[in-house]
């Protein structure tokens, strides 16, 4: 039986040879894939050996990790989740139920330890972590609105109404059990629905009827105080402009008095006659009206004047100023210089 020739040995053992470094860098290849592990954005990707955290990947890129089944490579989402409360039934200060729904905004904390915490106390579910704060939210609600009577949540008046202090006191009471207990960090927590049940309805509106009763009752005092003093007020300068006008009434008064003395002097001085029936008129009009009704005689003062007539006034001569003698007016003197005929 014939040997191959040499040359057809060497190049089967050529082919093996680079079969063999196919497969190596092959394998090379597939170990170094299982070995990589991306950490993507907005992600955190935790590496466990045998079941347990030893490591958190935070920054985005390539990693390395020994290959399955030594460690594996578990992403953990770092976005904001939020998370709602539903419709709770609780109870304020002053016994009323009101019905709220409160929303949560939260989200895994971007550092190692709250990472492994939230791997631990959820094995890295969102929807177990969403119901377990719904459950903190809802108890919260409860232990938060008993310390706030109804007219602090609801109110005609937004001046009143704490509600950022109840959200505030609200997400004290969590923020701190949900990153102790999940690593979670809570963003935001807010009233989403405030309503009130039938009874609490009620009650709520006779509470505010009682309300603008009593704001009615004591702006209707106000009004009447004000009313009061201005009235006072105007009582009083109007005593005052009476006073001053009773002290000028009196002085114009006085002035005529004086000056219808003088006249009637005048009057007397100058004709007797006329005095005595100025006088008399003066009299009858300030005894006699349209609705007054006299008999007395007709021949006695001061009706006399109404039988005889007025008075004949005997007229006053007048006397003429003599008369100065006419001089007849002197020739007139030659003038001065004139020539002669």
């Amino acid at each position: 039986m014939s040997q191959p020739p040499d040359h057809d040995v060497r190049a089967s053992r050529a082919r093996l040879w680079r079969r063999l470094g196919l497969s190596a860098l092959l394998l090379i290849f597939v170990i170094a894939a299982a070995c990589l592990v991306q950490v993507r954005s907005g992600e955190a990707t935790v590496i466990t050996r045998f079941g347990n955290p030893v490591r958190v990947l935070l920054k985005p890129g390539l990693a390395w990790r020994l290959p399955l089944p030594f460690e594996s490579a578990i992403p953990v989402d770092l976005r904001l989740r939020t998370t709602s409360s539903g419709l709770q039934d609780v109870g304020t200060r002053d016994g009323l139920r009101i019905i709220v729904q409160a929303y949560a905004v939260w989200q895994v904390q971007s550092d190692p330890d709250h990472v492994q915490r939230f791997m631990r106390a959820v094995q890295n579910q969102p929807d177990e972590a969403a119901r377990q704060i719904r459950t903190f939210v809802g108890s919260a609600l409860e232990t938060t609105a008993s310390g706030y009577p109804l007219a602090d949540l609801v109110n005609t008046d937004g001046s009143k109404v704490q509600l950022a202090d109840f959200e505030q006191r609200l997400r004290g009471q969590i923020e701190q059990s949900l990153g102790q207990t999940y690593g979670v960090r809570l963003v935001q927590v807010g009233i989403e629905r405030l309503t009130l049940p039938s009874v609490t309805l009620g009650a709520t509106v006779d509470r505010m009827r009682a309300e603008r009763e009593t704001i009615a009752t004591e702006r209707t005092a106000e009004g009447k105080r004000r009313a009061a003093e201005i009235r006072s007020a105007a009582e009083r300068d109007a005593r005052i402009i009476q006073a001053d006008a009773s002290v000028k009434a009196a002085a114009i008064e006085a002035q005529s008095q004086v000056a219808s003395a003088e006249i009637y002097g005048k009057a007397y001085a100058s004709s007797p006659a006329l005095y005595d029936l100025l006088r008399s008129l003066d009299t009858l009009s300030s005894i006699v009206n349209s609705g007054t009704r006299l008999v007395l005689r007709t021949d006695a003062a001061p009706f006399r004047v109404l039988v005889e007539g007025p008075p004949r006034l005997t007229p006053v001569p007048t006397v003429k100023p003599p008369l100065s003698p006419v001089v007849p007016p002197a020739p007139a003197a030659p003038a001065t210089g004139s020539r002669q005929p």
